[in-house]
């Protein structure tokens, strides 16, 4: 496989399972050395675990995004040892109660709201610095159909992801003059997650597409030479 990241340092959230794994499995396997973000040690453990099992080279990083003195001290450390981040894969999200628009909880939504957008908000303030002292700096934030279409019962999730790709997308064009760092939506389409089971319980996952689809097409996108702005979905 080539080694397209080879020297480049990339991050990923929700990389304990999932699309978040894949990715960073996909990454790792073309050089990267990936920093694991999530909340889940276990499952962290697991992906570094079979990155380094295949030859690559991963970090993990345990904490909670909705703690913003934890992203600042990560991206501190970051810059430390590192002096520069290059790829960024915002994966981490929460589905909540799939509900009509007046019967959402106001606790869960704003709970679903700090994660989905305000933590990728401050994941991109924390490590703008970093991204900007790499020599070809990407970004991909990872979202849904129903962030551009909405449908019924998904109001919450739908507006969550709405709002992160309009915030990803608005960084993409202030950062358009200031260096080559390019910003994508990636819309990874029906994948067998864990949180794809949660909102199509009676789905057979073996009929969708397997994370580890979603994780190459993201791989391969980062190892091109993509508009910034771009907006991708990942076919069957």
């Amino acid at each position: 496989m080539s080694q397209a990241f080879t020297d480049q340092i990339a991050l990923v959230t929700g990389a304990s399972r999932g699309i978040g794994a894949a990715t960073a499995r996909s990454l790792a396997a073309r050089g990267a050395h990936v920093l694991l973000v999530g909340r889940t040690v276990g499952g962290l453990e697991e992906t570094e675990e079979a990155i380094h099992q295949a030859g690559g080279s991963a970090t993990i990083a345990p904490l909670d995004l909705t703690d913003g003195d934890s992203i600042g001290r990560l991206a501190a450390a970051v810059g430390e040892r590192w002096g520069k981040l290059d790829l960024l894969v915002l994966n981490a999200a929460m589905l909540g109660t799939l509900t009509p628009v007046p019967s959402i909880d106001a606790k869960e939504f704003s709970k679903l709201l700090t994660l989905n957008v305000g933590a990728n908000q401050a994941l991109i303030a924390a490590f703008d610095p970093w991204l900007r002292q790499s020599a070809a700096p990407r970004l991909v934030a990872i979202t849904s159909s129903v962030g551009a279409v909405p449908r019924a019962y998904w109001g919450g999730y739908g507006a969550s992801k709405a709002a992160l790709e309009t915030l990803a997308l608005a960084y993409a064009d202030e950062m358009a003059g200031l260096g080559d760092l390019r910003v994508a939506i990636v819309d990874p389409g029906a994948t067998a997650t864990a949180m794809r089971k949660d909102a199509f319980p009676g789905e057979d996952p073996a009929t969708i597409k397997q994370p580890e689809a979603v994780g190459e097409a993201i791989a391969d996108l980062l190892a091109s030479d993509f508009a910034t702005g771009s907006r991708i979905r990942v076919e069957a």
